[in-house]
């Protein structure tokens, strides 16, 4: 359930290889009933790809499947050129066919890859695996772990279900699955000593699933949020709240007693919370007395400071959904020609504006920058539904959400609007050219929540 990750490998260039085809998930364990579905190297989740911060790496992605892919690195700033979206920064993968992705990661963290062609299903069918760029020195953990959470829509034989795309998740909440996995296997206890301290990278890979952790008896303290270091500092009451892309750093000094048992629990959604894993303490004595007194902040990645006294002010709207009373809300400032959200129609639009899918060539930016200019962009959810807003190619400094100052000095490349939020941030147009916005509840994004801008 748990992945240790091994240290990276030291070369010039670091080369990788990953193989994208039809396999099998074991769910329940090896000894458990296969599921079929896709994966990277044969695994779900892909292997967990561990680089160092500026080295080169070198990615060659073979196309195993019978349909068209490519690979996203999620929050990586990287040229445009391989940013992975089809038509937009590169040509698909055709089947029988590879890409090589080739760029340097500025940024320490943890991120994640993942399809953005027919992005709803191969991802739905479990094509997603872990990425961590290493800090240059070693921050102090007794031990660093990845839980790479997933949920899945199965059949009552353990397949995933057909079905992608209806309208109702379209327009809705987005496809929500029925078993929720840590690392591809549904969560065992995570054997814990007491007295160690932990660092914990959670992302959350889901479709749609929001998730709102709370590790009872634990006081987690958050130290990134999308590979982004931040000030150290315990969460809102409590919980962390991981909508489908985030990913949160959190460190766990183990205060429980030996032999003792605590519950991870996920309430995000009224009425249906679940234990999702327990922490079970070994009956050894603590591994050590005191907590650790090493310092808990993390170097902070070289991001360009906004300049919000000459900013470019932008704002995109979220329109569109399923309203209260079963009604659809307008799209693109009309009823959509049928039922909005069907067989890959609109549902949702951006300054009135659907475009619907994966990406494409021609797409028409929704605003232009100029190279090295700051954007100071307002991001208004006019929607009754939640949406996670991705942007790629940059990292957003939050500046407010509902006029009120966010603090702790974060930095996120996935924004979570709740009903009716406004969130404002800012970023540096350093990073040239046609860059996606989305949100990533998958249904929305394939159902038009999507734009462009271009940073020339």
């Amino acid at each position: 359930m748990s992945a240790s990750l091994p240290p990276a490998r030291a070369s010039a260039v670091d080369e990788r290889r990953i193989k994208v085809a039809p396999g099998e998930a074991r769910f329940s364990g090896e000894d458990g009933p296969p599921t079929a579905a896709w994966t990277y190297n044969g695994t779900i989740p892909g292997p967990a790809l561990r680089l160092r911060q500026g080295q080169p790496v070198r990615i060659t992605v073979e196309n195993g499947l019978n349909e068209d892919t490519t690979v996203h690195w999620h929050g990586i700033r990287l040229p445009n050129a391989m940013d992975g979206v089809p038509g937009l920064t590169q040509p698909p993968i055709k089947p029988g066919e590879s890409f090589v992705y080739e760029f340097t990661p500025p940024d320490a963290g943890t991120f994640w890859y993942h399809p953005h062609a027919d992005s709803l299903v191969q991802l739905g069918r479990g094509l997603a695996g872990p990425l961590i760029v290493e800090e240059a020195e070693p921050a102090a953990f007794d031990r660093d772990l990845f839980w790479l959470l997933q949920d899945w829509r199965l059949t009552k034989d353990g397949q995933i279900a057909g079905g992608f795309g209806n309208m109702m998740d379209a327009s809705m909440s987005g496809r929500v699955g029925n078993l929720v996995t840590i690392n591809g296997t549904v969560p065992a206890d995570l054997g814990v000593r007491a007295g160690e301290r932990l660092r914990l990278r959670l992302a959350n890979a889901s479709l749609a699933r929001m998730m709102a952790l709370r590790f009872e008896g634990h006081r987690p303290v958050v130290l990134a949020i999308d590979g982004q270091p931040c000030d150290p500092h315990e969460p809102e009451d409590g919980r962390l709240v991981l909508a489908p892309a985030m990913r949160i750093d959190i460190v766990l000094d183990m205060r429980g007693d030996p032999g003792s048992r605590h519950a991870v629990i996920d309430d995000f959604y009224d009425g249906l919370a679940y234990t999702l894993t327990n922490l079970a303490y070994d009956k050894a004595f603590p591994f050590r007395s005191h907590p650790l007194d090493a310092p808990l902040a993390l170097p902070r990645n070289p991001l360009p400071e906004p300049a919000l006294a000459n900013a470019v002010r932008q704002e995109v709207v979220l329109q569109g959904g399923m309203m209260g009373g079963g009604k659809l809300a307008s799209v693109g400032g009309m009823m959509g020609m049928g039922m909005p959200g069907m067989n890959g129609g609109a549902a949702w639009a951006i300054n009135g504006m659907s475009m619907t899918g994966d990406g494409h060539a021609g797409m028409a930016p929704q605003f232009t920058l100029e190279r090295g200019a700051t954007c100071h962009l307002t991001i208004r959810n006019e929607t009754a539904w939640w949406h996670p807003m991705h942007i790629h190619g940059f990292s957003l400094s939050v500046l407010s959400r509902n006029s009120a100052t966010v603090p702790h000095r974060q930095w996120q490349d996935t924004v979570l609007l709740a009903p009716k939020d406004v969130i404002e941030c800012a970023f540096v147009a350093d990073n040239p050219g046609n860059w996606m916005l989305h949100c990533h509840v998958a249904d929305h994004q394939m159902a038009g929540l999507m734009t462009v801008f271009r940073a020339t």
